[in-house]
């Protein structure tokens, strides 16, 4: 199993809008392709203005492949575009699972 971290670092005043645009255009089309995300959160201390999605992959391949039909869909690629003016920076992060002997999954 690995978890993908997506972190963006939006324009300060940022994250409702891109929230409220997130619900209304990207939701349901990257659930849809990607499967239920893990969770969405906001920074409130340290560096602000930040939302960080957490998604859940058997493996690698399999990320890339949902990541892929993602990037085709048309409905993603307009909220894509919709949030464009809000992002400063983007940082992922793909993580490993650690599987300690002997533990029980």
């Amino acid at each position: 199993m690995i978890l993908e971290e997506r972190r963006y670092t939006l324009i300060p005043g940022g994250v409702p809008r891109y929230l409220a645009q997130y619900e209304a255009l990207g939701r349901e089309a990257q659930e849809r392709h990607l499967g239920q995300m893990v969770g969405c959160f906001q920074s409130e201390v340290g560096e602000l203005n930040q939302i960080v999605f957490l998604w859940r992959y058997e493996s690698q391949a399999e990320r890339e492949q949902r990541r892929a039909a993602l990037m085709a869909d048309e409905q993603f690629s307009a909220f894509r575009k919709s949030v464009r003016e809000l992002l400063v920076q983007q940082r992922n992060c793909i993580l490993n699972a650690v599987i300690f002997p002997g533990a029980n999954r």
